[in-house]
Order: C-alpha cells, then sequence, then structure tokens
C-alpha cells in the first residue's frame, strides 16, 4: 500500500517509487493512477472509479495471494483517508493472520503537511483533523467532533469540505466554529496542493465561504494564537511565553506564577 504524496514528482519519496517501479500490478482510482502514469509503463494496471474502494482492495488483496507484486496506491499518505485501513479490513475478512502474504505500507506527504506548508506553519500546535463527508460517518458524529475540536481550541483541518451534492456541511461546520472563536480567525483554503491547478487562498473565518471550496479543496482554520506573518499563517508553539526571542534566555518567572 503505497502513498505516493501530492502529486508532484519532487514529493514522491524513493521508497514508493521503488515499489512502483517493482510492481507487477499497480491499482487505484483513475485519478490517482493519472498521476503516477509515467511510473505504470509496461505493467498490468487497474483503475476504478470514485465510489469502487471495496473493489480495488479486494482486487489487490485477491493478485497478491496469487502470487502477484501489487501495489495499491493513494494520494497523500495511504495511511490517512486513504485506502490502507479498507485492505487491511478485506485481508481480515480472508483470515490474514500475517503470514500468508507480506503486506507493507510506505507513507507519503499527507495533503494536511503539503497544505500547512504552503500556508505557513499553522500546525505547530495541537490540532484535528475532521471530514465533512458523511457518506461513511453520520452527521451527528461529525458534528459532535467539530464541537469538541472548536471548544478545545485546536487548529482544525477539514477535508471533504463541499461537493456537488454536499453543500450544507461546510456552512454548518464555520457556524460550530464562529461559535468558539473570532470572526477574524486566520483561514487557508487549499485546492489540488502541489500539483496543476494549485490554488492558495488565506482569508477569514467570517469571510471564509466567499471563496470556492470543493472535493479538492483543504481548509485549516487557525486557533485563537493563529496569526498572519507577511502574509503566511503561523501557530505559535509558545516559546514566546517562556524564552526572549531575541536572546535565547529563559524568561525568569515571577514568584507564585506557577510550577516549572
Amino acid at each position: 500500500m503505497v502513498g505516493f504524496g501530492p502529486g508532484a514528482e519532487d514529493h514522491l519519496t524513493p521508497i514508493a517509487r521503488k515499489a512502483i517501479e517493482r510492481a507487477d500490478v499497480v491499482i487505484g482510482y483513475r485519478t490517482y493512477i493519472d498521476l503516477v502514469r509515467h511510473l505504470v509503463n509496461g505493467k498490468s494496471v487497474i483503475e476504478t472509479g470514485m465510489t469502487e474502494e471495496i473493489d480495488r482492495a479486494t482486487q489487490a488483496v485477491e493478485l497478491a495471494y496469487q502470487g502477484q507484486h501489487v501495489v495499491l496506491v493513494s494520494s497523500g499518505d495511504v495511511g490517512i483517508y486513504g485506502m490502507a485501513g479498507l485492505a487491511f479490513e478485506v485481508l481480515g475478512e480472508k483470515g490474514w493472520t500475517g503470514e500468508e502474504i507480506e503486506v507493507s505500507v510506505l507513507p507519503g506527504i499527507t495533503a494536511l503537511s503539503a497544505c500547512a506548508s504552503l500556508l505557513g506553519a499553522p500546525l505547530m500546535h495541537d490540532f484535528a483533523s475532521i471530514s465533512l463527508s458523511d457518506l461513511l460517518t453520520p452527521w451527528e458524529v461529525i458534528r459532535k467532533r467539530l464541537e469538541a475540536a472548536a471548544m478545545a481550541d485546536f487548529v482544525v483541518a477539514l477535508y471533504n469540505p463541499r461537493s456537488s451534492k454536499r453543500v450544507r456541511q461546510v456552512e454548518e461546520a464555520r457556524e460550530i466554529l464562529l461559535s468558539h472563536r473570532g470572526a477574524d480567525t486566520p483561514v487557508g483554503i487549499v485546492k489540488s496542493a502541489m500539483r496543476d491547478g494549485e490554488t492558495v487562498v488565506i482569508t477569514t473565518l467570517d469571510h471564509m465561504l466567499e471563496h470556492p471550496i470543493g472535493m479538492l479543496t483543504t481548509i485549516l482554520v487557525g486557533n485563537s494564537q493563529t496569526r498572519l506573518l507577511a502574509g503566511r499563517m503561523v501557530t505559535p508553539r509558545g516559546y514566546r511565553n517562556k524564552y526572549d526571542l531575541e536572546t535565547g534566555e529563559k524568561i525568569a518567572k515571577k514568584k507564585g506564577s506557577g510550577s516549572e
């Protein structure tokens, strides 16, 4: 199982490239296969549509049991909203004990990391990643997670924020976040990070919905400490509270101000 990152050649890890090059069969969502098309020439390639994840995972497992060297690809990290979990579930249904075939998971740069790097340094403190797609998770569960993350002042990454048929979820997510943080909270909206069609927008929670948002978009909503620095989102880790940033000297605590 291979995560090949955002899709740009420079962000494909050497071990992921090697695995794809060594494969007998490469299986993936058609759009993802297109991103690594130059690496699969001459190989058996199985590409399917967006809602055919179970078929892909099942075919990968069956072909591996037949002795084929199979690579199941996902963009980003195959273990983060990717195919790895489903593939393990299919293996479990087949009774895999860990001995019958060798299974490896090769990580890639996830959309969260790619988008954060384009925005600045918004993930320098605790954060929560939440998918707004209710295809597999009930919306009420997603709402509770949004509420908890907003209350806890996490930086919040929103995956799958909107599709052609699913528009209200991102609107409701914004309302929940606004109930716990300021309207001027910095928000980064990134589409197709590090691949063709990339767009990067930095706005505020108040104006977030005024910008194009779709399934190829990832949204990063800052916490109460996130600030803009020369047009970049930065979430402080807390060094300023402990150190003089000019001298590097530790700031002496006032008597009675708390434990070290």
